[in-house]
């Protein structure tokens, strides 16, 4: 991650309306348009989709998708075929470009939706995850947070020391 993108921080609730758009919050909005109009929403768990600035998200996912094309060529995945199907269908079903209209709204599309599972007037959770902005709904993220959160200082101290 380059080090002029600032990190996304914050929790956020908002609701989706009743055609399952979200609007964003103007300290999320701003990182996630830095490229444009684009974004790309992606699947987490179930519960929890993120959305990622598009330049960051495909030169992330360019990267992993080129080395794994070489090993394919070059013959070092031709025991793990079923992994690589594997990861070809996850691939096609895990992320999606959406736009950012006006008003900061974002369209949570099909498929989308049943994976987050919230019914339109139904809140969300905005979770700035340092690189994109998670939505989760909120029971899904009480149980994530109550596994997680103990270890906080040991990943802070880690990740900073």
């Amino acid at each position: 991650m380059p080090t002029s993108t600032p990190l996304i921080l914050g929790e956020f609730r908002r609701s989706l309306d009743e055609r399952f758009r979200l609007s964003l919050p103007a300290e999320m909005l701003e990182p996630l348009s830095a490229s444009g109009a684009d974004c790309i929403l992606t699947k987490e768990s179930p519960g929890a989709i993120s959305l990622w600035n598009s330049a960051q998200w495909q030169s992330h996912l360019d990267s992993g998708m080129e080395l794994v094309q070489r090993k394919i060529q070059t013959g070092r995945l031709n025991t793990q075929i079923e992994d690589v199907q594997r990861l070809g269908r996850l691939l096609s079903t895990r992320h999606r470009t959406v736009q950012i209209a006006g008003k900061g709204r974002v369209l949570v599309p099909e498929g989308f939706r049943e994976f987050l599972g919230v019914e339109p007037g139904g809140d969300v959770l905005l979770i700035g995850a340092a690189i994109c902005v998670e939505i989760w709904r909120p029971d899904a993220w009480l149980e994530y947070l109550k596994e997680d959160i103990p270890q906080f200082r040991k990943l802070f101290d880690n990740l900073s020391g």
